[in-house]
């Protein structure tokens, strides 16, 4: 019978730390926006990145990335929408050592202009378009796109495009969400139908909204549902073809 040495034995582990990353999207002047900061310190001293960081001893996850949300740009997290959207690790992401990183998607109406703080020198909302096209620190732009595809696929089967949407909002409100999200037109009168018959996604305070130009239109608040039903496909209004996903394989 072999005897293993333990002292000797190599189990392939290595010393690690662990951070959080925020994708956090809003809508502001009718076009998604990211929140990215500037980075004030090394590595990657004055490049654009997702806001983040470490996580310190006896802190969980989500206080993490609430602290360090608020840190970082001065926004207070615990209103939005917030889930984890995976952990990334490949081995050369960090050049400062071995990191694994978990990243959560963040969803809040028409959030209010950042304010940069800790190694943040500037924190902005940047039009996702702009994002995408930009070198950001780290694998933040795999880590940003990930995010976007999440969104996007979140509003055809769960209630998490009225996380955007101020109450009480109308049902072009909503739809509005929508279109800038998946970045297309939706007809009116079969959104209107299909927001209306999705069990408990919005109901309605009884009031009209007073625009300066048009109709009143009937103002409703978010209802108790998480999950859409039945969902609402983007396939149903457009072939889904011309609006691909931004993961490759």
């Amino acid at each position: 019978m072999s005897v293993v040495n333990r002292a000797s034995k190599h189990d392939g582990t290595v010393s690690a730390a662990v951070t959080v990353d925020l994708v956090i999207f809003t809508v502001r002047d009718a076009s998604l926006r990211v929140l990215l900061i500037e980075r004030g310190k090394p590595p990657f001293e004055g490049g654009l990145a997702l806001p983040g960081g470490y996580v310190r001893v006896g802190e969980d996850l989500d206080q993490a990335a609430l602290r360090e949300l608020a840190e970082e740009t001065g926004v207070d997290g615990r209103g939005l929408y917030l889930e984890q959207l995976r952990t990334f690790g490949a081995p050369e992401r960090d050049p400062r050592g071995r990191t694994f990183t978990v990243a959560y998607l963040a969803l809040g109406p028409d959030l209010p202009a950042p304010v940069a703080g800790t190694d943040a020198a500037t924190a902005h909302w940047v039009p996702v378009e702009t994002a995408l096209a930009s070198e950001l620190a780290f694998d933040h732009l795999t880590i940003l796109k990930e995010g976007l595809d999440r969104a996007r696929s979140k509003l055809e089967y769960t209630t998490a495009a009225a996380a955007f949407c101020r109450e009480p909002f109308t049902i072009a409100d909503l739809r509005h969400i929508y279109e800038v999200i998946w970045g297309f037109p939706l007809d009116p009168s079969n959104f209107r139908r299909k927001v209306t018959k999705a069990a408990d996604f919005v109901v309605p305070t009884g009031e009209l909204s007073t625009p300066e130009i048009g109709r009143p239109a009937a103002l409703y608040r978010r209802g108790a549902a998480a999950l859409l039903f039945p969902p609402l496909p983007r396939s149903g209004d457009v072939d889904r073809d011309a609006y691909p996903s931004t993961v490759t394989a």
